[in-house]
């Protein structure tokens, strides 16, 4: 069973940063991507960025492109989501997900990834 678990969501003003880590409790780690994805209150779900098995290949969403950082530590176990230059927008649960399929280059398709983590919360005022 894989559990993902994420943290380093809180409270920032606009223009500040945050650093979400997500964790992963197995050791076939390595071989998926991984993706993170966020919801607002009375919003769909929406993609936001996802890392390639290997760390070699990202791809994110337009409204945080430049602004958003994913990469992956497989030593760890664990991806880094680093956002600069908060928006108010960007308020939002935030999910991390494994990719089901492996050796793969990442995918913005939900429907794809098999497990995801309870989210954490980043809330940015203005």
């Amino acid at each position: 069973q894989v559990q993902l678990v994420e943290s380093g969501g809180g409270l920032v003003q606009a223009g500040g940063s945050l650093r979400l880590s997500c964790s992963a409790s197995v050791r076939t780690f390595t071989p998926y991507g991984m993706g993170w994805f966020r919801q607002a209150p009375g919003k769909e779900r929406e993609f936001v960025a996802a890392v390639s098995w290997n760390g070699a290949s990202t791809t994110y969403a337009d409204s945080v492109k430049g602004r958003f950082t994913l990469s992956r530590d497989n030593a760890k176990n664990t991806v880094y989501l680093q956002m600069n230059s908060l928006k108010p927008e960007d308020t939002a649960l935030y999910y991390c997900a494994r990719d089901s399929v492996r050796l793969t280059i990442p995918t913005t398709e939900a429907s794809r990834y098999d497990y995801w983590g309870q989210g954490t919360q980043v809330t940015v005022s203005s």
